[in-house]
């Protein structure tokens, strides 16, 4: 490789040639020596190479390949022969940014379902512990349970009337649509307040697991198939809710009829919600839930004043006594039926953010903490086949959450084939 330097009076002219790469044949009109055989490199004037104009060039002391490439492509474009890579290895700032902001959303999506997650588990162990608490101390069930509805019946109509959540358009057949499922909502409710006030948080969980076992059973009765993953699902489910039951320390039967009904309240709330609602699709969970909460306060409340009614002065002295301070009652009271209605509203905002089958799952291990906060909150005996049988029915239910998964999404496949 050497250097060509060209004095300024010393013309050039490349005549064109047909070959792809524009070989150079002959350099013609050397009017004076090479430059090379001068001390002092001088600057030259190009005016033109084949056609293309260049303009002035100075201080021309470059290699021959530089020369080369301009010879080939005077244009300056990318030519067929200019490796991919090349072109490629420019940066793009453009994709870079959106690179970026992808996983800048990507960390934000995570960041909210785990707070999500965290208050719906946090909330529901609060709740689980402060409800207990005031039954311990005052059992009757059914005039907290009446509490509990009213204090999300106002928690909701603050919202709506602050204008923090829509309020949906209340018509003569959205009420008649949810008086079903708000009347299955309020059995479902007060039996596992009954339930909570006879035997230990962690016994009632334990058999509320089994709630899938009803829903399949009464789907199955209305019409629905599933698959026989989902019925193999349930017998884990059925076998741990019977060990627990017969190990357990507190047990006691209208604790495990109060979950059992109170399984069942639930499942045909759900059941009947699907058909009832279908004409409805615009009002979100949240709001759905608030009307059935205000509709159930005004089943349940009557009924409370009937059933226990004439018993409320004394229980209430007996409570204050036990506790020492009327403010610590009324601080327990107060947490189990603003908590109830936090960790239903955190489940409805859960639901909206993430697939079924997620919620299913968390749903299942929100029951596994639930179960552990109070054991060791309450200091409640627990003996290993109980442990064994718990662990198998929550097991069951976390195989059964898998298979419907599996069943929706293949009959949402079909629909859109």
């Amino acid at each position: 490789m050497f250097a060509l330097n060209l004095i300024p009076s010393s013309p050039l002219t490349f005549p064109k040639s047909t070959h792809q790469f524009y070989p150079i044949k002959r350099i013609q009109n050397f009017t004076n020596s090479p430059v090379f055989l001068s001390k002092s490199p001088k600057v030259c004037n190009l005016n033109k190479i084949h056609g293309y104009p260049l303009g002035k060039i100075q201080a021309l002391s470059t290699k021959t390949s530089h020369l080369w490439n301009i010879l080939e492509n005077p244009s300056g474009k990318l030519g067929p022969n200019v490796p991919k890579a090349a072109s490629s290895s420019e940066p793009n700032p453009e994709g870079e940014a959106e690179s970026v902001e992808a996983s800048a959303k990507s960390k934000a999506k995570t960041l909210q379902l785990a707070l999500v997650f965290g208050f719906w588990y946090f909330q529901n162990i609060v709740f689980n512990i402060y409800n207990k608490k005031a039954l311990n101390v005052f059992p009757f069930p059914w005039l907290l349970a009446s509490f509990q509805l009213f204090a999300g019946s106002i928690w909701m109509l603050v919202l709506w009337s602050l204008k923090l959540q829509p309020c949906p358009k209340i018509t003569k057949p959205f009420i008649i649509a949810l008086l079903g499922p708000a009347l299955f909502h309020t059995i479902g409710h007060i039996s596992a307040c009954v339930s909570f006030s006879k035997v230990a948080v962690s016994f009632t969980h334990v058999i509320k697991s089994s709630e899938p076992v009803f829903s399949v059973v009464f789907s199955s009765f209305l019409g629905d198939t599933y698959p026989l993953k989902v019925w193999l699902s349930i017998v884990p489910i059925v076998m741990g809710c019977s060990l627990a039951a017969i190990t357990e320390v507190s047990f006691n039967f209208e604790g495990l009829w109060g979950a059992l009904i109170s399984n069942v309240g639930f499942v045909l709330r759900n059941i009947y919600s699907k058909r009832s609602l279908q004409n409805f699709k615009e009002v979100n969970g949240l709001n759905l839930y608030g009307w059935i909460s205000i509709i159930s306060l005004f089943y349940l409340f009557p009924v409370a004043v009937l059933v226990e009614g004439s018993q409320w002065v004394q229980g209430y002295h007996n409570a204050i006594q036990s506790v020492g301070k009327a403010s610590t009652f009324y601080t327990w009271v107060l947490i189990s039926g603003i908590f109830y209605h936090l960790y239903n509203q955190s489940s409805y905002q859960a639901l909206d953010e993430i697939s079924p089958l997620t919620f299913s799952v968390g749903n299942t291990m929100k029951r596994v903490v639930v179960i552990v906060s109070t054991v060791l909150v309450f200091r409640n005996p627990v003996r290993p086949l109980n442990a064994l049988g718990s662990g198998i029915a929550i097991l069951g239910t976390f195989l059964y959450s898998q298979a419907t998964a599996k069943k929706k999404s293949s009959a949402a496949g079909e629909k859109k084939s």
